[in-house]
Protein backbone atom coordinates (compact mmCIF):
# COMPACT_ATOMS: atom_id res chain seq x y z
CA UNK A 1 0.00 0.00 0.00
CA UNK A 2 1.00 3.56 -0.60
CA UNK A 3 1.86 4.92 2.86
CA UNK A 4 1.02 8.49 1.89
CA UNK A 5 -2.51 7.90 0.63
CA UNK A 6 -3.27 4.49 2.21
CA UNK A 7 -4.63 3.38 -1.18
CA UNK A 8 -3.41 0.33 -3.07
CA UNK A 9 -1.03 1.10 -5.96
CA UNK A 10 -2.84 1.80 -9.23
CA UNK A 11 -1.95 1.40 -12.89
CA UNK A 12 0.17 4.15 -14.48
CA UNK A 13 -1.85 4.17 -17.72
CA UNK A 14 -3.63 7.48 -18.25
CA UNK A 15 -7.10 7.41 -16.77
CA UNK A 16 -6.81 3.87 -15.41
CA UNK A 17 -7.78 3.37 -11.78
CA UNK A 18 -7.29 -0.41 -11.70
CA UNK A 19 -5.10 -2.05 -9.10
CA UNK A 20 -1.49 -2.50 -10.18
CA UNK A 21 -0.30 -6.06 -10.68
CA UNK A 22 2.95 -5.46 -12.58
CA UNK A 23 6.03 -3.28 -12.20
CA UNK A 24 7.77 -2.14 -15.37
CA UNK A 25 11.32 -1.11 -14.54
CA UNK A 26 12.88 1.22 -17.07
CA UNK A 27 15.80 3.49 -17.73
CA UNK A 28 16.41 6.28 -20.23
CA UNK A 29 20.14 5.96 -20.98
CA UNK A 30 20.30 9.60 -22.09
CA UNK A 31 19.15 10.74 -18.64
CA UNK A 32 19.95 8.00 -16.13
CA UNK A 33 22.99 6.06 -15.04
CA UNK A 34 22.90 2.41 -16.22
CA UNK A 35 21.94 1.01 -12.80
CA UNK A 36 19.09 3.50 -12.19
CA UNK A 37 15.56 2.13 -12.48
CA UNK A 38 12.42 4.18 -12.78
CA UNK A 39 9.10 2.36 -12.45
CA UNK A 40 5.64 2.35 -13.91
CA UNK A 41 2.87 0.21 -12.51
CA UNK A 42 0.45 -1.72 -14.73
CA UNK A 43 -2.78 -3.62 -14.40
CA UNK A 44 -3.21 -6.81 -16.45
CA UNK A 45 -5.06 -4.89 -19.18
CA UNK A 46 -2.33 -2.26 -19.71
CA UNK A 47 0.81 -4.33 -19.14
CA UNK A 48 1.43 -5.02 -22.83
CA UNK A 49 0.68 -1.46 -23.97
CA UNK A 50 2.98 0.14 -21.40
CA UNK A 51 5.68 -2.47 -22.02
CA UNK A 52 5.51 -1.77 -25.76
CA UNK A 53 5.68 1.99 -25.19
CA UNK A 54 8.91 1.59 -23.22
CA UNK A 55 10.25 -1.26 -25.34
CA UNK A 56 10.17 0.54 -28.70
CA UNK A 57 12.27 3.29 -27.12
CA UNK A 58 14.76 0.80 -25.70
CA UNK A 59 13.92 1.86 -22.13
CA UNK A 60 12.28 -1.32 -20.73
CA UNK A 61 14.62 -3.30 -18.47
CA UNK A 62 12.39 -5.65 -16.47
CA UNK A 63 8.75 -6.64 -15.92
CA UNK A 64 7.88 -8.37 -12.65
CA UNK A 65 4.85 -8.76 -10.47
CA UNK A 66 4.27 -6.06 -7.88
CA UNK A 67 4.67 -8.67 -5.13
CA UNK A 68 8.07 -9.74 -6.52
CA UNK A 69 9.22 -6.11 -6.83
CA UNK A 70 8.18 -5.34 -3.26
CA UNK A 71 10.02 -8.44 -2.03
CA UNK A 72 13.16 -7.30 -3.89
CA UNK A 73 12.90 -3.79 -2.43
CA UNK A 74 12.38 -5.06 1.10
CA UNK A 75 14.99 -7.79 0.92
CA UNK A 76 17.87 -6.24 -0.98
CA UNK A 77 17.21 -2.53 -1.35
CA UNK A 78 18.01 -2.71 -5.10
CA UNK A 79 16.59 -0.08 -7.42
CA UNK A 80 15.66 3.46 -6.57
CA UNK A 81 11.96 2.74 -6.09
CA UNK A 82 11.22 6.09 -7.70
CA UNK A 83 8.35 6.71 -10.00
CA UNK A 84 8.68 8.18 -13.43
CA UNK A 85 6.52 10.17 -15.76
CA UNK A 86 3.78 7.98 -17.13
CA UNK A 87 3.20 7.58 -20.87
CA UNK A 88 0.72 10.43 -20.89
CA UNK A 89 2.49 12.66 -18.41
CA UNK A 90 1.00 11.16 -15.24
CA UNK A 91 3.38 10.53 -12.40
CA UNK A 92 2.59 7.36 -10.55
CA UNK A 93 4.41 4.25 -9.56
CA UNK A 94 6.48 2.25 -7.15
Amino acid sequence: MNAVTAEPPICSAKGCRAAAVWVLAWNNPKLHTPERRKTWLACDEHREHLSSFLGVRGFLKDVVTLAEWEARETGSGDGDGGSGDGPEGTVRGG
